[in-house]
């Protein structure tokens, strides 16, 4: 137990390290989500928006303003929180990759990048709630910030995807920042007149969308667009799994053997050293092989 513990925590650790080395997305925190949520409350007008909340069926008539500083909330924590983990993902992919071709338990590895996650999602989160509630106080500000903190999980997930499939950065920050802007604009009611659609439904951040709308202009209770949303991440994450398992996959067949000097007695017995037995977990096997090495079958 003692051994999962401290693998868990040294992986961890650096995660952590990873994402605090990313001053750019610290700014992105601290300057932009203020900066987002205060330009809609002063710019946007205080008019009443009327929109039939599909999660509770009510008629809600929030300012414009208000509104549009919870959509513009969700948009931040999603962007913010997909390009943290796309970055991470992005950089330490080949950092990843040798550590779990010599033997580093990927599961291990998956938590600690799960947990780390958390964290920041958690942080950013209740930032953004602390953020819109300087302006006005939500009805269920806890709720609130549960939904926006899904909605970070969601996208964080994604982030993970992104950043191991794609090959090029501008691709996946290209692909974040269209999605989440598409995402939540056509859920905003005031600039979508399709905010009512089915196909809204389908959106990665609709219970979150739901949750947070329910939260901030009405006491009724919106757990149902939390179980929406964690369904969509429960989807994300098992995506980013499978394919961080893919990309640090030992590409060599079970029980491949090879004969390979020696390091210890090179120079002893033949020109090149006794021959030693390596496996496929060996990291060894994974180094170009001398010209005198064989395949076992043929020794």
């Amino acid at each position: 137990m003692r051994r999962h513990w401290l693998l868990f925590a040294t992986a961890s650790r650096y995660a952590l390290t990873g994402h605090a080395r990313n001053r750019f997305a610290m700014l992105l925190v601290v300057v932009y989500i203020p900066v987002w949520i205060a330009l809609a409350y002063v710019t946007i007008p205080d008019e009443p928006a009327p929109f039939r909340l599909r999660a509770t069926g009510e008629i809600l008539s929030p300012p414009g303003n208000h509104l549009t500083q919870i959509t513009g909330a969700l948009n931040a924590v999603t962007l913010i929180a997909g390009f943290m983990m796309f970055a991470a993902t992005f950089t330490g992919g080949a950092f990843d990759r040798r550590l779990a071709m010599a033997g580093y338990p990927r599961y291990h590895l998956v938590l600690a990048k799960l947990s780390a996650l958390t964290l920041v999602c958690v942080a950013v989160a209740a930032y953004a709630t602390v953020v819109v509630g300087f302006a006005w106080p939500p009805r269920q500000p806890l709720l609130l910030a549960a939904a926006l903190f899904c909605a970070a999980l969601t996208y964080g997930a994604l982030g993970v995807v992104f950043g191991s499939v794609l090959r090029r950065e501008v691709e996946g920050m290209f692909a974040i920042l269209m999605i989440s802007i598409l995402d939540v604009a056509l859920q905003n009611p005031l600039s979508s007149s399709g905010s009512d659609s089915a196909v809204v439904r389908f959106l990665p951040t609709y219970g979150a969308v739901q949750a947070s709308m329910s939260a901030a202009f009405s006491d009724a209770s919106a757990v149902r667009g939390l179980v929406i949303q964690c369904l969509w991440l429960v989807g994300a994450a098992s995506a980013g799994f499978l394919v961080f398992r893919r990309r640090t996959r030992n590409a060599l067949s079970p029980g491949w053997v090879r004969w390979v000097p020696s390091p210890r007695n090179r120079g002893r017995g033949t020109a090149d050293g006794p021959l030693v037995a390596r496996t496929a977990d060996d990291p060894v096997c994974h180094r170009p092989p001398h010209r005198k090495a064989r395949d076992v079958r043929g020794r």
